[in-house]
């Protein structure tokens, strides 16, 4: 009799269980096919709850929940949609620790456009992201490049969409010697607009927007040479671990302020300092960094730039094509003074540095 009872409570119990599990293993098999032809990024969850942020300025305050997908729109991208941005056929572009960059063709707005993904691991949570996401996008100015969306995923991915410029970035620009590069007055311009973006960053609202990783690689051009920022405040959309794992990287490349050792947060100070770095740069028409053994000749850091300078051998500092221009146009004043400019931004004490203000009313007067 008991025996009777166990099997008919059991079996029964079985089946269900097993119906659920057979249940359970066709419809995942049914959303598997169905997100198969993603060919740029890992698979998401879509549908059309992730068009519920219409614009920036949507109606439910910016809070995304736990789980929840989310595309909130910027100017430029008031037509996109998840499916155009996820099932954009394209390729990688570039990656890091956090992230990693596509180029991709969009089937609504922009023909092609840059998709920056930022892996869960080292996302910061949506509510953040959103918030972050709201205050960047709603950064306009022509040296910077404007955010046209971000994407939130239910597994805590992130997705930022940019404009995609043909020309490049900065580093692209000098590693590749083309005598534009090379130019006393393209330089100027360059230096000029990366100086009045970073203005903006640092002056135009209340509270200060700090890039934190300003670099050659993080400048785009546009085809007449007007440098365009990218990239600023992306720290804000990785949680701590990430954020400093981001600028240890840029340390090694040389761009990362001395303070930064002993701080955590970047300032508008630590922003100078790479841009001071990105000045010597252009000066000395050569890589931050290689692939041999890093040293003091391979690294362009101001310190030794400062020592080939008393050294007396500003031919290995400077473009030997720079100095050639500036002998030839009577420019070697202004040459040596944003040489002085450039390491003034990169002072080892951040109260010593000029601001963006200063930059720009001094670079305006060299180029003159």
């Amino acid at each position: 009799m008991r025996k009777a009872i166990i099997n008919a409570v059991l079996f029964p119990a079985l089946a269900v269980v097993l119906a659920l599990a057979v249940f359970y293993c066709v419809r995942r098999r049914r959303r598997r096919r169905g997100r198969g032809d993603r060919s740029v990024l890992p698979s998401h969850g879509g549908g059309a709850r992730a068009d519920r942020f219409q614009s920036a300025g949507g109606n439910s305050g910016g809070y995304v929940a736990a789980g929840e997908e989310a595309l909130v729109r910027f100017p430029g991208g008031e037509s996109l949609t998840v499916a155009a941005i996820l099932e954009a056929p394209g390729e990688v572009v570039a990656k890091s620790a956090h992230s990693t960059l596509y180029r991709a063709g969009l089937s609504a707005g922009e023909a092609v456009a840059l998709l920056r993904f930022v892996r869960p691991a080292c996302a910061a949570g949506a509510d953040e992201a959103a918030s972050a996401a709201r205050v960047l996008g709603a950064t306009r100015h022509p040296n910077l490049v404007p955010i046209r969306a971000l994407y939130i995923g239910p597994r805590g991915e992130k997705l930022l969409v940019h404009p995609f410029y043909a020309a490049g970035s900065l580093r692209r620009f000098l590693q590749e010697g083309i005598n534009d590069s090379q130019r006393w007055e393209i330089i100027c311009k360059l230096s000029i607009g990366i100086v009045k973006g970073l203005d903006h960053l640092h002056t135009a609202s209340q509270k200060p927007i700090i890039h934190g990783n300003l670099k050659t690689n993080n400048i785009m051009l546009d085809a007449d040479f007007q440098p365009r920022i990218s990239d600023f405040g992306l720290y804000l959309l990785l949680n701590p671990a990430a954020a400093q794992e981001m600028l240890e990287t840029s340390a090694m490349q040389g761009y990362k302020a001395p303070e930064l050792i002993k701080m955590r947060d970047v300032t508008r100070e630590s922003d100078i300092y790479s841009l001071g770095v990105i000045m010597l740069e252009m000066l000395a028409q050569k890589e931050v960094i290689n692939d041999k053994p890093l040293n003091a000749r391979d690294i362009h850091l101001p310190a030794s730039f400062k020592d080939l300078v008393l050294e007396r051998k500003i031919s290995e500092a400077f473009s030997s094509e720079l100095i050639k221009q500036s002998k030839n146009s009577g420019k070697e004043e202004n040459l040596n003074a944003y040489f002085e400019l450039a390491t003034a931004c990169c002072n080892p004490s951040p109260s010593l540095r000029p601001d963006t203000k200063k930059i720009l009313k001094r670079l305006e007067d060299i180029a003159r």
